[in-house]
C-alpha cells in the first residue's frame, strides 16, 4: 500500500516536471536564452582547448596598432598584439563565476534571513525586515561602488562585495512566502506530530518556496554580469593582465575609432549573456507559475 502510494506520488512529481519542462521549451525566447547560455558555458569550461593563443601574450612584432579580425585572429587583436578571440573566451569565465558565485552568496543569506524572519516573527522579524528596509533604501550599485574603491581590486572582492550587499530582496520574497506556507495544512500537520522547527523550515516548506527564487536568482546572475563588467570597465574590478569583457570594453574605448570591434566584441558577449539569463528567468517565471500548466 505505502509503496503504491509513493509510487502515485512519484509518477504526478514526474507528470509536473514534464508540464514545466514543456511549457518552458514553448517559450522560444526561453529557449533561444538557453540556447545562447549553454554556448557560454561551453565556452567558459572549454576556453583552454578552444582558445588558439595564450590571452595575455603579448606580440611585439604587432603591437602598437590593433589588428583588424581576419583569418588568424578572429576577433582581430588589442593594441599589445594579444588575440582578442583569446581574451573573450577566457572573459566568459570571469562573467560567469562572478555572477554564479556572488548570486549563490546573497541567495544563501537571503534565505537564511528570509526564513527565520517568516517561520518565527516577533521581534527577531522587526529587526531582521528593518535591516531590509535600510539595505533596500541604499543605492546598491553605488553602495557597491564605494566598498570596491575601499578595497584592492581583484574577482574574489567584487564577487563578495556583491554578495553582501544585495541580499535585502531576497530575504523579503523568502519571508513573504514563508508567511503564506507556513499556514498551510501540511505545515500545521508537520507541526503537530512534533516535527522540529528546523525539519519543518528545511523539508516542508523550503522545496515549495524555491521556485521564486530561483527565478530571482536567475535574473540576479544577469544583474551580477554586469555589475562586474561595470566596474571592470572604470578600473576598480578585475585587473590586468587578466581577460574580462568590462576590462576589454575599457581598452577598446581608446581605440574606437581605429578599431571598432575592440568594444564591439566584448560588448555583444555582455548583451548576449544578460539577455540569454533575462530570457530564461523569464521563461522559467511563467513555466513554474501553476496556473500556467495546472490545466494542460
Amino acid at each position: 500500500m505505502l509503496n503504491n502510494k509513493k509510487l502515485m506520488e512519484d509518477t504526478k512529481i514526474e507528470s509536473i516536471n514534464y508540464k514545466i519542462w514543456k511549457k518552458f521549451i514553448r517559450n522560444r525566447l526561453a529557449l533561444a536564452g538557453l540556447i545562447i547560455l549553454s554556448i557560454m558555458f561551453f565556452i567558459a569550461v572549454f576556453a583552454p582547448l578552444i582558445s588558439p593563443y595564450d590571452p595575455n601574450k603579448i606580440d611585439k612584432d604587432i603591437s602598437g596598432i590593433p589588428l583588424a579580425p581576419g583569418i588568424t585572429h578572429l576577433f582581430g587583436t588589442d593594441n599589445y598584439g594579444r588575440d582578442y578571440f583569446s581574451r573573450a573566451l577566457y572573459g566568459s569565465r570571469i562573467s560567469l563565476t562572478v555572477g554564479f558565485i556572488s548570486v549563490f552568496i546573497y541567495v544563501s543569506i537571503g534565505i537564511i534571513l528570509g526564513s527565520i524572519s517568516g517561520f518565527f516573527g516577533g521581534f527577531i522579524d522587526t529587526v531582521i525586515m528593518r535591516a531590509v528596509d535600510i539595505m533596500l533604501c541604499l543605492p546598491t550599485f553605488f553602495f557597491i561602488l564605494t566598498i570596491q574603491v575601499m578595497l584592492e581590486p581583484s574577482m574574489l572582492n567584487i564577487m563578495i562585495v556583491i554578495g553582501l550587499t544585495s541580499w535585502a530582496g531576497v530575504t523579503r520574497l523568502v519571508r513573504g512566502q514563508f508567511l503564506a506556507v507556513k499556514e498551510e495544512l501540511f505545515v500545521q500537520s508537520a507541526k503537530a506530530a512534533g516535527a522540529s522547527s528546523a525539519r519543518i523550515i528545511v523539508k516542508h516548506i523550503l522545496p515549495n518556496i524555491l521556485p521564486p527564487v530561483i527565478v530571482l536568482s536567475t535574473l540576479g546572475i544577469a544583474g551580477a554580469i554586469l555589475t562586474e563588467s561595470v566596474l571592470s570597465f572604470i578600473g576598480i574590478g578585475v585587473q590586468p593582465p587578466q581577460a574580462s569583457w568590462g576590462s576589454m570594453l575599457r581598452d577598446g574605448q581608446e581605440y574606437i575609432r581605429i578599431a571598432p570591434w575592440m568594444t564591439l566584441f566584448p560588448g555583444l558577449l555582455i548583451m548576449l549573456t544578460v539577455l540569454g539569463f533575462n530570457f530564461v528567468g523569464d521563461g522559467l517565471r511563467d513555466a513554474l507559475d501553476p496556473k500556467s500548466w495546472r490545466n494542460q
